[in-house]
Parts: C-alpha cells; sequence; structure tokens
C-alpha cells in the first residue's frame, strides 16, 4: 500500500493496521488522526504518547492507566488523571504540583516513601504513610505523638526514628517489641518492665536492671539468667524451684546461680 492511499481508509482499517505496525500511526495526515487512532497508538505502546499533540482527557485517563508514570508529560492534569497516577505507583506523585490531600493519601496509601514528595503532610496523610511504610517516618519532621504511636506499634524498633519519644510512646514501642528498648536513654523501670515481659532476652539492653525488673525478664525466659549480673537471691531460688518456675533451665545455668 502506498503511503498516499493510508489517509483514504477508514478509521477502522486504519486502527487495524496500526494495531498490526504502530509506524502507521507517523504517515497519518493529522486531520485524520482521530481520538480512537490515539488509544489504539498508545494500547499498543504507552510510550508512544509523547507523540500525540493536543491529547484528549479521554487519552491521557487511558494512558495513565496502562501506565502512570507517563504522568510526568502531562502538563496539568485533573485530579482524576493524578490520582490514576499515584494509584500506578505512588511515587508518581514527585511530579504532582500541589497534590490535593485525597491524592497524597492515595499515593501514601500505595507506597509510604511517596511521603518524601509531600510538603507539608497533614496528620492523617502521615498516618497513612506510616502504616504502609513504618521505614517512613524518617521523613517526617517533629511528628505527633498520634503518628508516633502509629508507627511503633506496627513495629516498636522504628522508634530509634522518634526523638524524645514520651513514655507512652516508649510503652506502646516495647510492648510491640521489646528490642526497641535499645533505643531508649534512661528508661523508667515501667518501660524497662513492659520490654522485658514481652522478650525477657531485651534485659541486655538495660543497664543496671532492678531485681523486679530482673524478675519478670526470667519469667519471661530462664535462658536470660545468663545476661543478669550478680542476680539476687529470690531470683537464683526462683530458677531452682521447678514449682514455681517449671521452665527448662538454659545449660551450665549453675554457672550463674552458684554460691546460693
Amino acid at each position: 500500500m502506498m503511503i498516499s492511499e493510508l489517509n483514504n481508509l477508514s478509521e477502522k482499517e486504519l486502527i487495524s493496521l496500526i494495531k498490526k505496525d504502530i509506524r502507521i500511526y507517523f504517515f497519518l495526515d493529522k486531520k485524520n488522526i482521530t481520538e480512537n487512532i490515539e488509544l489504539a497508538l498508545i494500547e499498543k505502546n504507552s510510550k508512544l504518547f509523547i507523540h500525540i499533540k493536543n491529547p484528549s482527557e479521554k487519552v491521557k485517563l487511558e494512558v495513565i492507566r496502562l501506565n502512570g508514570d507517563i504522568i510526568r508529560h502531562i502538563r496539568n492534569p485533573s485530579e482524576e488523571i493524578q490520582i490514576e497516577a499515584v494509584i500506578y505507583n505512588g511515587l508518581n506523585i514527585k511530579y504532582i504540583k500541589n497534590p490535593s490531600e485525597e491524592v497524597q493519601l492515595e499515593a501514601v496509601q500505595n507506597d509510604g516513601y511517596a511521603l518524601q514528595y509531600i510538603k507539608n503532610p497533614s496528620e492523617k496523610v502521615q498516618i497513612e504513610a506510616v502504616k504502609q511504610s513504618v521505614f517512613s517516618i524518617q521523613f517526617i519532621e517533629n511528628p505527633s505523638e498520634k503518628v508516633q504511636l502509629a508507627a511503633v506499634k506496627l513495629n516498636g524498633l522504628y522508634l530509634k526514628w522518634i526523638k524524645n519519644p514520651s513514655e507512652k510512646v516508649q510503652l506502646a514501642a516495647v510492648k510491640q517489641d521489646g528490642y526497641a528498648i535499645q533505643y531508649i536513654k534512661n528508661p523508667s523501670e515501667k518501660v524497662q518492665l513492659a520490654a522485658v515481659k514481652h522478650n525477657g532476652y531485651s534485659i541486655q539492653n538495660i543497664k543496671n536492671p532492678s531485681e523486679k525488673v530482673q524478675l519478670e525478664a526470667v519469667k519471661n525466659n530462664s535462658w536470660v539468667i545468663a545476661y543478669i549480673k550478680n542476680p539476687s537471691k529470690q531470683i537464683k531460688q526462683i530458677l531452682l524451684n521447678e514449682e514455681d518456675f517449671p521452665l527448662k533451665l538454659p545449660p551450665n545455668s549453675f554457672e550463674y546461680i552458684k554460691n546460693i
């Protein structure tokens, strides 16, 4: 077929040809390029969208549904297009100027890391971000206590990203993961007790634990006796009394409770 003959074909015929060979599109007269032909082109290869001049809203929306990353090539996209783009990939919000809260929420619900591209996100957006990816709390300056709690309740170890957490946040963190106590300076006895109740081995991260804390730790797991310096007489007796403490003692346990 001669190139000159292409423009005499019907829309249906042209679409059929484009589906077989996308190069056909580039030989068409502008007046013969319809919305349906453009749709056929991007369906074949979404990246060819950049060759479409003045695409309709329908074409823009369809290409974003096929490949959300194309948002970077769309000027002043509508909110509907923005939402489709961030649903496809939350990180696409970095190509959107002044996204609405609805768009922000869709973005962080898709990928918490999208938070790093949002200026002054609301508390609601921050919470949704940490729910999707707790690690995203590192992108929040001075997160509120509510945001902090949302993060540590999902993963207590992310307490390390929080400066000066309140005791309430500390407790929530160690209750989720006792090892989170390693990120707390001078934890109160209440926090220490919550940590060892969750995981006796967290006593390794407590300096000079009180007898009460030591007791809770060995109740959780008798093997932690190996990490207690100079256990009290009461703790030694409990470990030796199977009626009070029926768990098996660790190997070489008498090394830790000698001279009772």
